[in-house]
């Protein structure tokens, strides 16, 4: 399945598509240089199949490029960034405790 993650900065999201059909998107919003992730969706046809992870994958490697760090305010996010260590970096020091994050 081939995939694409764009950011509409227009609506505060970046959207999936898998196979060139709407697949779901992430809503954000920016604060200063943090990015607060709230809320994830992917659409019934395309669950089950890791396309979550691919959408805040990329949308974690996009704010990184930014300079944006992220607060992962969407249980899907904060899941994402849970299993994939290497991403706790971008939610700040002071924000871990938080969000039950390894300082």
């Amino acid at each position: 399945m081939a995939t694409e993650v764009r950011k509409n900065a227009a609506l505060e999201r970046f959207e999936l598509t898998a196979d060139g059909a709407p697949a779901g998107y992430i809503e954000y919003q920016d604060t200063g240089d943090e990015r607060g992730l709230v809320h994830t969706e992917i659409y019934p046809r395309f669950e089950g199949r890791g396309l979550a992870n691919v959408l805040i994958q990329a949308t974690m490697d996009a704010s990184r490029a930014e300079g944006f760090s992220v607060l992962p305010l969407c249980p899907v996010a904060l899941h994402f960034v849970n299993t994939h260590p290497e991403y706790i970096s971008l939610v700040p020091q002071r924000s871990r405790a938080l969000f039950g994050l390894p300082q």
